[in-house]
């Protein structure tokens, strides 16, 4: 795992590996020497000026490079096709905002509950049900999670209503994604 990847990990109590949730001892976590090594090695072009850089670097030029920069000030901001992707029609649990399994706290999107719950309850040794899993058509809201933190950190990274039709069916939605991808190309 890169550093930032493993870095909330560290931060609690107990901590769990991000794959596959075992708990380790953070002061045997150990750089890996042959990764390291491939990533001094190995050499790319920027995305922007094209000059090639070892991967080991490439972070640090991006961020510092003016093509790249350039790039990204005229990239246009995502905005949905549609203004109002998804009908919330009543029988649906709101997916929009939740309330913080610690403490109650309302009306809080989801990178507002990942913040709340990271300033707030970093500490809290409570297994609790994920509000933002809960209201999803495949969630469990009887499910707890060993490690609520890690959880938010790792599993909602991004809102679901981007990329989810919640009216159809995995199979349809597995078609409707390839005739996109068909039609972009």
């Amino acid at each position: 795992f890169c550093g930032e990847c493993l870095q909330p990990c560290l931060q609690v109590p107990s901590p769990l590996c991000p794959l596959c949730r075992v708990p380790f001892d953070p002061k045997k976590v150990e750089k890996a020497a042959s990764v390291e090594k491939q990533l001094s090695s190995y050499k790319a072009p920027c995305r922007g000026c094209s000059k090639k850089v070892t991967l080991a670097k490439m972070r640090s030029h991006v961020s510092s490079c003016a093509k790249v920069q350039e790039q990204m000030a005229n990239c246009p901001k995502f905005v949905p096709v549609v203004p109002t992707s998804q009908p919330i029609p009543s029988h649906v649990p709101n997916r929009s905002t939740f309330v913080c399994p610690y403490c109650g706290a309302r009306n809080l999107d989801q990178q507002e509950l990942v913040k709340h719950c990271m300033e707030n309850h970093r500490n809290d040794p409570n297994k609790v049900v994920c509000p933002v899993c809960s209201a999803m058509p495949w969630g469990d809201p009887s499910y707890k999670s060993a490690n609520f933190l890690q959880h938010l950190l790792h599993r909602h990274k991004f809102s679901y209503d981007t990329f989810v039709d919640y009216n159809i069916d995995e199979e349809a939605a597995l078609q409707a994604a390839l005739a996109l991808s068909l039609s972009e190309n």
